[in-house]
């Protein structure tokens, strides 16, 4: 027997004689998978805005462009500001808040500016916020400072 942690909860797997496992662990594979995508959408992306697996919602990276000129703002906070309040957008698009998210990675094309997205971070949950990494990336698309993704999973 066989039995391992994830990030959706316990599961235990059994072998048969044959010793191929018995059961099914893909229910998951089996659910619907819509795309979540903003209103308005007008990008030409090779991908969704976030993927929902049944009560799990898998956001796709997103950088914090200003929204009504395109261009990157010029202070770190706001950019931090821009692609937080992207990915909660996308997150109410799936009836869902801040608060659902139970994952996050920061991409950061310069550790330097870790505190410049805390202080803006903290801000947007009310409850305990989610399990993170702040990882240090180099160079990002189009010259932004932060890339943003996430999992978040819908309350019952």
């Amino acid at each position: 027997m066989v039995v391992a942690a994830g990030v959706v909860g316990w599961f235990t797997r059994t072998r048969g004689e044959s010793g191929a496992p018995e059961g099914s662990l893909s229910a998951p594979a089996q659910l619907e998978r819509p795309a979540i995508n903003l209103p308005g959408r007008t990008t030409q992306a090779p991908f969704s805005d976030a993927i929902l697996v049944g009560d799990t919602l898998y956001l796709s990276g997103r950088l914090g462009m200003d929204p009504e000129t395109g261009q990157l703002p010029a202070e770190p906070q706001q950019e931090a500001r821009n692609v937080l309040d992207q990915i909660r957008s996308v997150l109410e698009e799936a009836g869902m808040t801040m608060d659902d998210l139970v994952s996050v990675q920061v991409f950061c094309s310069d550790v330097a500016y870790y505190a410049d997205f805390n202080a803006v971070y903290t801000s947007y949950f009310t409850r305990d916020p989610p399990t993170r990494a702040f990882v240090g990336a180099g160079t990002l698309l189009r010259g932004a400072r932060f890339e943003v993704m996430g999992i978040a999973v819908r309350r019952s």
